[in-house]
Parts: C-alpha cells; structure tokens; sequence
C-alpha cells in the first residue's frame, strides 16, 4: 500500500463512516478499485482508520461521554443486540460477506430504496423523541437490532441505526447523535477484536502509513460529522437514498460487468 492509497482510504473511511452510506462498502468499492488485495496489513489498516473515525466521536462528545450516565445506559443497551450477534456470526462475516461485491452493491440499492421510502412516509412530530435522554430503554435495544443488520457489507451501521429511530418515533437530529454515539461501543467491539488476533508486526514505514491512515480519518470526520449535524436540520435523508441507488448500478455495469 502506497501513502496516496492510505490517504484515498483514510479520506473514504472519514467520509463515509457517520453517514448513512456504508462505509465497510465504499472501503470494498474504493480497494477494488484500486487493486488492493485483502492482505493482512491491508486488514489491519482498515482497522486503524476506523479507531480514526471513533476517536473523532470521541472528541466531538467528550462531555456527554464523561458526564451523562443516562444516555451511556441507553447507548449500551442499542450496542447489546449487534455484540450478541456480531460474536456468535464473526467467522461467516469475515468469510462469506466481506469484500463480496455482490452482496455489498445489493445491499446499498436496497438500503437506498428503504431510505427514500421512509422520508417520503415520516414525518417528524411534536411528540417524538428530540434527544437521546427522551428515547426509552425499549426504543433503544430495538434500534440495537436494526443496527445489526449491518453486518452485512453494505447496509450502513449508521443508516441501519437511523431508520431504526426515525420509525420508533425519533426527531432526525436526536437519531443521528444516537447513531454517531452507538458508534463508539459497536465499531470499539469489532476492532478490539480484530487488533486481539493482529501481530502489528511491521516496518518503520508500514506504521507511518498506518499512523497516516489514522489522523487523516479521524480530521476527515471531524469534518463531517459536524457537516453532517447542519445539514439534516434543514434536509431530508433522501439525497443519502439516491446516491446509494446511483452507486450500486454504475458500480456494477461500469466496474464490475
């Protein structure tokens, strides 16, 4: 892997991982698109850019993460359902779904199509829940379940999670910290089990690349992130929705066909 590579990949991860477009299926776009084999540092240096990603959260909600209990309850509670699953399902993820094309362009038209469908049928009422702190204990294991869906490369962690609050009842600002917080649990528990079985065994210039991909992620959603909160109090999700759809078909008959 060269530096413009971790770059391209740590710029792709920053941008996609907090928005509802996949980021594990723009990682599996953008490294076929440029040739790069699954190969172990490859893995690993996926690994990094996404502990990027989770530091920016990190930094963005240090206070709520230190000083609000309650919302940590509820956090953990949505993280329970993709921890269950996510364990018991680890082997056939890694093996059968991940870096499947197929699977991954599926899974974004479809998750295009349901993300439209909703906006054009939600709407946003006094009575839903317009923070964290307002969504019940319930509310917040079931958003847990839509969010294990996304084990499947290409359904979007954070578009799962979303579609999930917005159909209990959730205002778009309150659902999206939610997902960006449920975040840090969920994308820490999938890393952490990763680095346990990664020697980091590398050269001087192999851990320069991996500290790049590292700050490039985390500047890069710092960025969005905070784009991100501006844009959906006065938009829709369905822009998110349509480019999903449009990627999957030129994906597959320009790149794949």
């Amino acid at each position: 892997m060269t530096f413009i590579e971790a770059i391209i990949l740590s710029v792709v991860e920053g941008v996609s991982e907090f928005l509802p477009i996949s980021s594990t299926g723009h990682l599996v776009l953008t490294s076929n698109l440029l040739n790069l084999s699954q190969s172990n540092f490859v893995k690993d240096f996926e690994i990094i850019i996404q502990l990027g990603a989770i530091f920016a959260i990190l930094f963005i909600y240090w206070n709520t993460f230190f000083k609000n209990v309650n919302v940590w309850k509820k956090v953990l509670t949505a993280f329970i359902p993709t921890g269950i699953i996510g364990l018991l399902l680890f082997k056939f993820i890694k093996s059968f779904l991940l870096g499947n094309l197929y699977v991954t362009l599926l899974s974004l038209f479809i998750g295009g199509i349901v993300l439209i469908l909703l906006e054009l049928i939600y709407k946003e009422k006094e009575h839903h829940a317009e923070s964290i702190e307002k969504i019940s204990y319930k509310n917040a294991f079931i958003i847990g379940i839509f969010q294990s869906i996304a084990v499947i490369p290409g359904v979007s962690r954070s578009a799962a999670t979303i579609i999930g609050a917005l159909f209990l009842g959730t205002k778009r600002k309150a659902a999206t910290e939610f997902s960006f917080l449920l975040a840090v649990p969920t994308m820490m528990a999938a890393t952490g089990f990763d680095i346990i079985k990664s020697n980091f065994s590398y050269d001087i210039n192999e851990w320069f690349i991996l500290f790049t991909g590292f700050i490039g992620s985390f500047i890069v959603a710092v960025v969005i992130v905070k784009w991100f909160l501006k844009f959906i109090q006065t938009h829709t999700f369905i822009p998110f929705g349509i480019y999903r759809i449009v990627l999957a078909i030129l994906f597959y008959f320009f790149v794949i066909k």
